[in-house]
């Protein structure tokens, strides 16, 4: 072998010992490296496994305004004048008679319970359901945190089926976060929180059905307001408590449940709608309905692709019979505002008030006719003369 040749041989040998000994000592360097990149990535997918397992939107939702949702227990003294029901000894009432064993009539006055939800808006003030405590002598009102006060109704309003009651203490006291029912849609979720059976702070979700059920399609007529309709299962004693929305705050207010056929509808007043009532109950101890004294129909036109909304019945000595308005008139303005349906007609005339007339445009056939009618409270109504 030459040489040159022979010491370049070597040369480029030992260039490979050294670079294959660099490489296996850069190997073995670098191998805790490696595993420690699978012990980070472990550590990611435990650490998204945790991320994942957080609390869920429900579970949030109700944090914020679960321990504002109280129990109310209610008492109501009955006082009756049926006949006993006690077993009777004697057949012969003389003989009754003689031994005073006659039984008297039954007068011991009875005490009949119920139970409710309801929720703290204010400082020592809940709002519940009317038929939760209407005609109640005596009202417990239980916290989540386990305290029971005494609580005074300060007023109810049945044809809304709202109540406002102070509790007799000291807070502190959790407040309930309110929402803006108006700004609700569709398809929204909706979490419906309450004490059924005393229960407290049961929880069902589901989503906004529709908005805006008017209760006359429900069969009820002694009521006025629309309301939100959800498929969360209200049960018996959620009444008055609150519907939220995904963010922990209250949107409505549970009032009814629709049993027997189409059952598992569920529905909730407005909170927009109970804030105006709580101020007046606060207020006043009572709320202003205006009213004209008409009850109202929905009638699809074809033609026209719009819904006519027309009277369907006028109340005898009411404002709107004695301003002439008929059977079958065509409402189509209120104040200048165009009526699509009959919710229009109610917000109308309640936004109006009982102190000034309203202007109401309608359509009798062919005809154009522009009636001035003042709205009257809704229990004057029910008075035998109307001045």
């Amino acid at each position: 072998m030459n040489p040159i040749n022979y010491l370049s041989f070597k040369k480029t040998f030992a260039v490979i010992r050294i670079s294959f000994s660099s490489t296996l000592l850069l190997g073995i360097i670098l191998q805790p490296t490696i595993n420690y990149s699978g012990d980070f990535h472990e550590k990611n997918l435990i650490n998204n496994k945790a991320n994942n397992s957080k609390t869920s939107f429900i579970t949030q939702a109700v944090n914020k305004t679960g321990p504002s949702v109280v129990t109310i227990d209610t008492q109501r003294i009955v006082k009756t004048n049926n006949l006993s029901t006690k077993p009777r000894i004697f057949l012969d009432p003389y003989l009754e008679k003689f031994f005073q064993l006659q039984l008297p009539y039954d007068r011991e006055p009875k005490i009949e319970q119920g139970q409710g939800s309801g929720f703290i808006i204010e400082d020592g003030l809940v709002i519940t359901n009317a038929h939760v405590v209407n005609k109640s002598d005596k009202l417990i009102v239980g916290l989540s945190d386990g305290r029971r006060f005494t609580g005074k109704v300060l007023g109810i309003d049945l044809i809304t089926d709202l109540a406002l009651i102070k509790l007799k203490g000291n807070g502190p006291w959790p407040k309930a976060i309110l929402g803006n029912s108006d700004k609700i849609q569709v398809g929204d979720w909706a979490i419906a929180v309450g004490n059924p059976y005393g229960l407290e702070n049961t929880v069902t979700l589901g989503i906004i059905s529709n908005l805006n059920r008017n209760v006359s399609q429900l069969g009820i007529f002694d009521k006025k307001f629309d309301l939100i309709q959800t498929d969360a299962a209200i049960n018996p004693g959620n009444s008055g408590g609150p519907l939220l929305n995904e963010n922990g705050e209250v949107i409505g207010i549970n009032t009814l449940i629709r049993s027997g056929p189409g059952a598992g509808l569920s529905f909730a007043i407005p909170i927009n709608k109970a804030k105006k009532i709580a101020e007046e109950l606060l207020k006043e101890g009572k709320v202003i309905h205006p009213m004209i004294g008409i009850s109202l129909l929905s009638e699809n036109s074809l033609n026209m692709n719009k819904t006519k909304v027309k009277i369907g019945f006028v109340v005898p000595n009411s404002p709107a019979e004695r301003s002439g308005m008929l059977v079958n008139d065509i409402i189509l303005k209120i104040n200048q505002k165009v009526i699509n349906k009959p919710s229009d007609v109610i917000n109308s005339i309640n936004n109006n008030g009982v102190k000034k007339t309203a202007q109401i445009l309608i359509q009798r056939g062919s005809k154009i006719l522009s009636f001035k009618v003042q709205p009257i409270d809704i229990r004057d109504l029910s008075r035998k003369k109307i001045n």
